[in-house]
């Protein structure tokens, strides 16, 4: 009867049967809402230091992010840069990706210095949620031009100032150093200060010498590699000077024999060798000039005479000239007169000492030597040795006839004074009472034999 009742109510009931169950299930039906959970970062966002010219990324780990959005903003700028992975910023070296779960990447390529700053991650939450990270951009050292040439020229005496100047991010140290690795030296009123290098963008050489000519170095650093430096040749101009190690140079005839003239020039010297007539020297099978460079500006002239003969004995001068001046040095070549003191088959060079001739109208009691033009002398000063050692057999030397008979005779030869000395006064008194006793034993050979002739004949 009931369920009969229910198909037997008026539409109206009906209708408001619904409305009021629809209330109730609103009112008591619904479970109590539960609390929200707020989205939450996982990580720091990271600073970074980077080259220009890299590229870079910041990460972003957002969990519980639910409906909320991620956006990224450069904070000193207040530009938004993108929102979720829509890029805003009209920047082709900007772009985001998503890993789809938590985590955001901005990726910066080819980072230029405008790109420095503070960049925010954050999340549209109320209040809002965010994160900051920084980027510094270096750059390396970059040396600025400011001389033109690398090449620097002063007077000797005067005064140079080299210049170098560097740009970059942080800003460049300058240092000078020698590329020789010797010593700067700094010259002020009072005092002179040599150092290994020297700070600033300015270098001044007070006063400068030849002895300062060469190469100096300009460094650039600031930390970000690479340094970077720049070479400066400094010249220093200065007449030639000229100096002879040995004035006076004696060598035996058929011997091979080097003269040499030390010069300092710069600009390089036009270099010549002349005899004392004047006459030019020029490189031929006679002769052999060469130069053998020693620093910068200093260099050794040499002159090599092949198989010497009488005729080559004299004065020979080494000239240099440049646009600043002219200098000249005279050697003065002399024949030395050799005797052999010893000749042993087994050694492949002989042994000399140089003594006078026995002559009875010199002076007695003294020691005395003989020199190539005839003159004596106990003292010629400072003979300079023969640069070459003796190429030849001592065959070709010249000897005294008195010393080749002595040589024939019974009597030992002195002993051989030790090579490259001068002899001693003993062996030298030895020689000549040898000397004397060949003569006598010969002058009596002779008289015997003219005795002898005498007999027979008659």
């Amino acid at each position: 009867m009931a369920y009969g009742s229910l198909y037997g109510m008026a539409p109206q009931d009906i209708v408001l049967c619904f409305l009021l169950a629809a209330f109730l299930y609103s009112s008591f039906g619904q479970a109590m809402p539960k609390s929200e959970v707020q989205p939450e970062f996982l990580a720091l966002l990271e600073n970074h230091t980077v080259i220009q010219g890299r590229d870079v990324s910041f990460t972003c780990v957002v969990n519980h992010l639910q409906s909320y959005k991620v956006a990224w903003m450069k904070s000193d700028s207040k530009a938004i840069l993108a929102i979720h992975t829509h890029m805003v910023a009209q920047n082709p070296r900007l772009s985001v990706t998503h890993n789809g779960h938590n985590t955001w990447k901005l990726h910066v390529t080819n980072v230029q210095p405008n790109d420095s700053g503070t960049y925010m991650c954050q999340v549209n939450t109320d209040p809002m949620r965010s994160q900051t990270g920084h980027m510094k951009v270096v750059i390396p050292p970059d040396i600025v031009d400011l001389d033109g040439s690398a090449d620097l020229t002063a007077e000797e005496n005067s005064d140079l100032r080299l210049r170098c100047r560097a740009t970059g991010t942080p800003q460049p140290v300058i240092t000078w150093k020698r590329e020789d690795g010797r010593n700067i030296t700094l010259r002020t009123e009072h005092s002179v200060q040599r150092v290994k290098s020297y700070e600033g963008e300015e270098l001044r050489l007070t006063g400068i010498l030849r002895q300062e000519m060469g190469s100096y170095l300009c460094i650039a650093s600031n930390g970000v590699p690479p340094t970077v430096s720049k070479r400066y040749y400094v010249n220093v101009r200065f007449k030639p000077l000229i100096k002879v190690p040995n004035q006076l140079v004696a060598a035996p005839v058929d011997s091979d024999v080097v003269l040499h003239c030390y010069v300092e020039s710069w600009p390089k010297a036009l270099n010549t060798w002349y005899r004392n007539n004047g006459f030019k020297l020029l490189s031929d099978e006679k002769h052999d000039l060469t130069e053998t460079p020693l620093s910068d500006y200093a260099y050794q002239l040499n002159l090599t005479i092949r198989r010497l003969n009488r005729d080559d004995f004299g004065s020979y001068t080494c000239a240099a000239e440049n646009l600043l001046g002219k200098a000249e040095g005279t050697i003065r070549l002399q024949e030395l007169h050799l005797i052999r003191t010893t000749s042993e088959p087994a050694r492949h060079h002989t042994e000399f000492i140089n003594i006078n001739r026995y002559n009875p109208t010199k002076p007695k009691g003294k020691l005395y030597f003989e020199w190539g033009d005839g003159s004596l002398s106990k003292n010629r000063g400072k003979m300079g040795h023969t640069s070459s050692v003796l190429r030849r057999n001592s065959s070709n030397a010249l000897m005294d006839d008195t010393v080749k008979k002595s040589k024939a005779s019974s009597y030992p030869a002195p002993a051989p004074a030790p090579a490259h000395f001068a002899p001693t006064q003993q062996n030298v008194r030895n020689s000549v009472t040898s000397l004397r006793r060949h003569s006598r034993l010969n002058r009596v050979g002779l008289m015997l034999a003219f005795l002898v002739i005498v007999i027979y004949s008659s």
